[in-house]
């Protein structure tokens, strides 16, 4: 973060000092966890039902925080008083990013593949200069402005995953960090019990090319129709990618190797280069080429943007993690969040990397399907015993649709079975699995990630996504 007086934090947040000095500087970070704090940050208050951060004020302090951004006075605490501590922070990191007119701002959106894109992104832009990223998948309305109030004088890119939950989120979050580049990967059945309908998140999503100022860019995949669309919502320049023949960057000749590692050749207005990725996954040539379409705009020279895609390695967990256990089974964790798009992915991975091999799919339930709920868990059913997965373990009542749609399939040779919750399907793996299994394992945020840590427990090998 720059250097900022109390006086400027109250003034970028319309607070109120108590007890602080005007002039005492925040050369720290900005931290909602007390546990985090050093000497020279800002510690924001939260209040809560069951954890309010106005109790750990003092203790803050002691850290050697300067002040504490919070909604209500804590006696010998020196305070910046406002009305809402979320709405302060965001106004603090649009004051920040107002003041850094060297900073490149990079926004992607998109129903999946968010994290992973920003994660590559995020490696190139490293090569060109200092960047900033959030950990995971912090894209929300506390989560932007804390990456963001990470940047510093000597940082060139902000790269910032922008999620939304409705119409208009994007676009508050572009309100607090402007992007002057914006990457939309697809639109999907994320979150469609929230939005509604593809074309209602298709129109959340383009808010952010709509927030792009003349001289941005607009990063479009023009393999998605809703998003290749989006080009009309934009007065920015455009530029897409994809496999189809119109997008500017884009793969062609792409093979698959045992691995299920993709191989192209990637084609731009500069030139054509040969790429092998050691990413597990056919979609990550979609997910690189956006990558790839951003360092381009950049100035990444072409025989260089081709050796750094080679290169490239997952960093968040749990998202198309492959690892090998001393057994000969092959695990892919995408335990991380799931909807059908990124289930259709990951299936999809597990049918190409188990080629000859015995394939086990362990799934769970999908959040916030809404109406789509029970059709959404069926059609990853009936995907998988199309795909000819040989065992599906499907864990909770929740998910029984995904069961359902696999026994649908009158041709499958394979079989299913719903279990009751994680230990189950643990015991289930215990029981059947042999050496050259390839199991996936994937579903929401409901503790699925424990099966693969007990499969996980005396695995050996790269467990980064690239083995």
């Amino acid at each position: 973060m720059i250097a900022l007086s109390l006086a400027e934090v109250a003034a970028a947040v319309d607070g109120r000092l108590v007890a602080a000095d005007p002039a005492s500087t925040v050369t720290g970070p900005v931290e909602f966890d007390s546990r985090k704090v050093v000497t020279g940050a800002l510690f924001v208050a939260f209040p809560g039902e069951k954890v309010d951060g106005h109790d750990y004020a003092a203790g803050a302090i002691e850290s050697g925080a300067v002040a504490v951004l919070g909604t209500r006075e804590v006696s010998g605490v020196p305070m910046v008083l406002v009305a809402d501590a979320l709405t302060a922070m965001g106004r603090l990191a649009r004051a920040v990013v107002d003041r850094l007119p060297e900073l490149t701002v990079i926004g992607l959106t998109g129903s999946s593949g968010k994290t992973t894109t920003k994660d590559l992104i995020g490696q190139l832009t490293a090569r060109l200069g200092s960047t900033v990223a959030p950990p995971g998948s912090f894209n929300n309305e506390l989560g932007h402005p804390y990456t963001a109030l990470r940047a510093g004088t000597d940082t060139r890119y902000l790269v910032m995953e922008k999620g939304a939950r409705g119409v208009g989120h994007v676009r508050y979050l572009c309100d607090v960090v402007p992007p002057r580049i914006s990457v939309v990967l697809n639109v999907g059945t994320a979150h469609i019990g929230e939005f509604g309908s593809a074309e209602t998140i298709a129109l959340a999503k383009g808010e952010l090319v709509e927030a792009l100022p003349p001289d941005g860019l607009a990063v479009l995949n023009a393999d998605d129709p809703l998003v290749d669309a989006m080009a009309t919502r934009t007065v920015a320049r455009v530029v897409r990618y994809g496999e189809t023949a119109h997008a500017d960057v884009r793969a062609v000749d792409v093979t698959m190797d045992e691995r299920d590692r993709a191989a192209y050749t990637l084609v731009t207005p500069e030139g054509t280069a040969p790429v092998r990725l050691g990413l597990t996954g056919r979609h990550q040539v979609s997910n690189t080429l956006a990558a790839a379409a951003v360092a381009r705009e950049l100035g990444m020279p072409l025989a260089e943007l081709a050796t750094a895609l080679g290169e490239l390695k997952l960093v968040s967990s749990r998202r198309m993690d492959v690892f090998e256990r001393p057994d000969g089974v092959t695990v892919i964790d995408d335990s991380y969040n799931a909807n059908p798009a990124s289930m259709a992915v990951a299936l999809r991975a597990l049918a190409s990397l188990g080629r000859g091999r015995r394939t086990v799919a362990v799934l769970g339930y999908m959040a916030e399907l809404g109406p789509f709920e029970r059709d959404g868990h069926a059609e990853v059913g009936q995907l998988a015993a199309e795909l000819g997965v040989d065992r599906l373990l499907v864990v909770g009542e929740p998910a029984a649709p995904i069961h359902e749609g696999a026994t649908s399939v009158g041709n499958w040779g394979g079989e299913s079975v719903l279990l009751t919750d994680q230990a189950a399907a643990i015991e289930v793996l215990w029981s059947e699995l042999r050496p050259g299994d390839v199991v996936l394992v994937k579903g929401s945020r409901y503790r699925t990630w424990e099966v693969v840590d007990a499969l996980r427990a005396d695995a050996t090998g790269d467990a980064g996504g690239t083995a």
